[in-house]
């Protein structure tokens, strides 16, 4: 129960269903006592009324006894349902706050996080694994309160009648608590391995998924068909082993309960030649007994529900607790603007030991156009990763506008900036939903202009249904081209004070690139532009250019200024002119 205890706050949250739904089930077993002492009352006057031939009044006290246990079964069932609608809803909505919960930490935890776990992992934690903790929250829940308050009140029924039989009664219990203890710690140490084991099945299908190009082109599907089936035997094999340990409790169960229903017809009956009971008590305290089977028979059920809760539980709370390393330390809403900052830097990333950058120092001036060049693998992006404080450096300082970039508001820092990555994702809707999507405000003006200036505006054109033609998941209806100036154009309807181009032209012809670059020259006519490249013609007409090799800065200043230093700058403009003429 240690890692449940999270859920506590839901709980307390959601208190008034819990309170009500408790009340609920007092109300259902209370009605559900009177059967069993309607039944003691009939079979007793019965027998008296037929040993005086007073046969027609026993009929009447038959049907007069059986139609009190029609209404009060009924009262009882109306009660129950009342029960689940209480509880059992609770649990739903707190289900509904998890998730929530849990994708809200999704979303602040830090790039670093999601590198290095697995997104099928992930999913299962809000899909699966919050699925099992409900099943706590609402019927194992529900049944643990309902079996509290049965067995409270059947064993106060039972022991007011006739305590010598009750102890007789009794005596399997004990033995069911032992075998419940041993049996529920083998169930969670079994639930764990297989979530573990569903978590990888769910990996590779989230992997296939979206690798299905790269698989069907490499001809590999029965290679990871084979995979996929060598899992899934292992899933099954836990899963089963798991079942075999659950499948002792219920004939268990059922053995403990025929035996405590024989001692009952057995002591009961002494009981009646001694004079100390009636035929009808023995009657009322085999329905009691029934009455306490299927609670006794749910504990199995509840403790396996419990103890998977629990596992699944404990996968939560580790990222749940898990402390983002990008924090946000003021609230402060304020603009942010100025210039850009590098003192010292230096990027160690944890997961791979690799040095991404090494003691950069540089001044982005407020409204410069500035470009990053260097060959792939050079820490260019990494630079634009510090400036958007997607990482923090591991050494030195950046200032935006003289004030270290920690102590800004990072989430308007983030807002500050339209950044384009290299891979320019996009989202499975429609056109107008990519764009539109870096602002929460629709503008069509707006929106006309962004496809405009990212020369996007004759491609959407051709498309039947214009800006509501849908690009499927990852844009993969359009060309990498097309994707380009998508991201492009989702980043020209933010409106920015930032830009930031990260090497996002790689699959843009030379013509439509060369218009993207004067048409972003003039929306950033007043804001500062980044633009990150190893295609020199993509910069050479910006104020001012800094040149990475081997996550070192060894290179500064506008094109002509670089090609004069004969350096790498000019060696790399060489080889790219050759190209170009060939």
């Amino acid at each position: 129960m240690f890692h449940l205890k999270y859920l506590n706050k839901f709980l307390w949250k959601h208190r008034s269903l819990l309170i009500i739904g408790a009340f609920f089930i007092l109300i259902s077993n209370i009605f559900a006592l009177y059967p069993a002492e309607f039944v003691r009352k009939a079979l007793d006057s019965a027998v008296e009324n037929i040993s005086t031939n007073q046969n027609r009044n026993a009929k009447l006290i038959l049907l007069k006894y059986s139609s009190l246990i029609i209404i009060f079964s009924i009262i009882k069932g109306i009660f129950m349902y009342f029960m689940r609608q209480t509880i059992i809803v609770m649990s739903r909505r707190i289900e509904y706050d998890l998730k929530n919960e849990i994708y809200k930490k999704y979303q602040i935890l830090s790039v670093a996080f999601y590198k290095k776990n697995k997104a099928g992992d992930l999913m299962n934690r809000i899909s699966e694994d919050v699925t099992r903790v409900r099943m706590y929250l609402g019927p194992a829940l529900m049944y643990t309160i309902n079996i509290s308050i049965l067995f409270y009140l059947v064993l106060t029924k039972m022991f007011s009648i006739n305590a010598h039989l009750t102890y007789y009664v009794l005596i399997p219990l004990p033995i069911l608590a032992i075998s419940v203890y041993f049996v529920s710690k083998n169930i969670n140490i079994r639930s764990e391995k297989t979530l573990e084991e569903l978590s990888r099945l769910t990996t590779i299908s989230q992997e296939t998924y979206s690798g299905i190009k790269i698989i069907k082109s490499f001809n590999n599907e029965m290679n990871l068909f084979s995979k996929f089936v060598k899992h899934c035997k292992k899933y099954t094999n836990k899963q089963l082993y798991l079942v075999k340990i659950e499948a002792f409790f219920f004939p268990l169960i059922i053995t403990l309960i025929g035996t405590s229903t024989i001692l009952t017809i057995y002591i009961g009956g002494l009981e009646v030649i001694e004079g100390n009971l009636s035929s009808g008590n023995i009657a009322e305290f085999i329905i009691y007994v029934n009455m306490l089977s299927w609670p006794v028979a749910s504990v199995g059920w509840i403790t396996s529900i419990i103890q998977r809760a629990a596992a699944s539980q404990k996968r939560i709370n580790e990222f749940l607790q898990t402390d983002n390393e990008i924090k946000n330390y003021t609230n402060k809403s304020e603009n942010i603007s100025g210039n850009i900052q590098f003192e010292n830097v230096t990027l160690k990333y944890q997961n791979t030991n690799i040095t991404a950058i090494k003691n950069i120092n540089f001044i982005i001036n407020e409204k410069e156009h500035i470009g990053i060049f260097g060959k792939t693998g050079s820490g260019k992006s990494t630079i634009i990763n510090l400036i958007c404080r997607l990482y923090d450096p591991t050494e030195g300082k950046i200032y935006i506008g003289n004030e270290n970039i920690k102590k800004l508001n990072l989430y308007n820092l983030r807002k500050t900036i339209g950044y384009i990555p290299q891979d320019d994702y996009l989202f499975s809707g429609s056109i107008k939903e990519n764009i539109t999507f870096s602002s929460d405000n629709f503008n069509e003006e707006n929106l006309l202009e962004s496809t405009y200036n990212a020369e996007l505006q004759e491609d959407i054109n051709n498309f039947n249904n214009k800006f509501n033609t849908i690009i499927g998941e990852r844009g993969v209806q359009l060309s990498g081209g097309q994707k380009q100036r998508l991201a492009i154009a989702r980043t020209f309807y933010k409106k920015p004070d930032i830009f930031i181009f990260d090497d996002c032209l790689s699959a843009v012809d030379a013509k439509k690139e060369h218009k993207i670059i004067n048409k972003l020259k003039i929306a950033c006519k007043e804001k500062t532009c980044i633009i990150v490249s190893h295609r020199i013609e993509s910069l050479k007409n910006l104020d001012k250019i800094y040149v990475i090799d081997n996550s070192k800065m060894i290179e500064s200043g506008n094109h002509e200024q670089l090609l004069k230093k004969r350096g790498l700058y000019y060696k790399m403009f060489l080889i790219q002119k050759k190209k170009k003429f060939d």
